[in-house]
């Protein structure tokens, strides 16, 4: 009686609410079929993949393409270079958007802020290749701009691209460059949703402009800034691939590359399927352990978590 009850109870919830049931079916698809479903064939991690019987029919090897993969010489290099640089990323590139949004949120220039928030938005626009691009000619050795501002200085020029020690913030700075007027944006309408009371009371009691930010500002935005951290953390081993390989070369190498990288030359251009999607599993697991981690760490410190 009580199944029915329930099943009764959906079927005239679906009726009175079909509209919204409508509007949340074409994303709920979308996961299913591009996300969820694709991780069936995450078995191929532990199969010896052969492209005539598919993935299922392929044998079984359990853990070995793992091992293959923990035994490799170049194991602790992906590892250190792919965590150098996301933590690198995560902790270079995580203040300063808030620092951009809190004082843009003082500014009380209308159309300065206005500019300046269309000056930092509008790399966001530029593709990664094109950007690439750009690190490119600016950094050449020969005809760069920053090489040819360093002699007209009486310096001498330097391969940037090719310096490994200098791969890292090379991407980050650019990175930060290209996204800090975007991620802006997300403190800037957690600020907008903040009492206006508290301003006034804090004028009141005479805080000064950095009391007020301190006092009211940060603790307004402080579960924004817990999601965006945990989130962050939790793709620190997904650093984006296209920036990594294009700024690649063989001089830098020992320091960009990266698991992302190395799947991708390992699986599809050495077609060793079966291993590359091991590293990739290695890869996400690694990725998911850190997301809870962060999320229950954020939830007892900061009374602010994801779930």
């Amino acid at each position: 009686m009580e199944a029915a009850g329930k099943r009764l109870s959906a079927r005239k919830s679906f009726a009175r609410h079909w509209q919204l049931y409508l509007i949340v079916a074409p994303p709920l698809l979308f996961f299913i079929i591009f996300k969820y479903y694709p991780m069936l064939n995450a078995v191929l991690a532990f199969k010896d993949y052969y492209v005539t019987k598919g993935i299922w029919g392929s044998p079984w090897v359990g853990f070995h393409n793992f091992r293959l993969f923990f035994e490799n010489p170049i194991f602790g290099s992906l590892v250190k270079n792919t965590l150098m640089l996301s933590f690198y990323l995560l902790l270079a590139g995580f203040p300063i958007p808030i620092l951009l949004a809190l004082m843009l949120n003082e500014v009380r220039a209308q159309k300065f802020k206005r500019f300046v928030q269309l000056v930092t938005f509008a790399p966001y626009f530029i593709s990664t290749v094109v950007m690439v691009s750009i690190i490119m000619l600016f950094l050449a050795p020969r005809l760069g701009f920053v090489n040819v501002l360093m002699n007209h200085l009486g310096m001498e020029s330097v391969n940037f691209l090719g310096n490994p020690g200098m791969f890292s913030s090379i991407y980050v700075w650019s990175d930060i460059w290209q996204t800090a007027g975007y991620s802006a944006v997300i403190y800037l309408a957690a600020l907008s949703g903040i009492d206006p009371t508290l301003y006034e009371a804090a004028r009141v009691d005479g805080a000064s402009r950095y009391q007020k930010i301190w006092n009211v500002d940060l603790p307004g935005i402080l579960p924004t800034i817990s999601i965006i951290l945990i989130l962050n953390v939790g793709n620190v081993m997904a650093i984006g691939f296209e920036k990594v390989y294009l700024l690649q070369n063989k001089l830098n190498i020992a320091n960009s590359e990266i698991i992302a990288t190395y799947v991708y030359k390992i699986g599809l251009l050495n077609a060793n399927y079966s291993f590359a999607t091991a590293v990739g599993l290695f890869n996400s697991v690694i990725n998911l352990v850190l997301l809870f981690t962060v999320n229950a760490l954020a939830r007892r410190f900061l009374k602010s978590s994801i779930w």
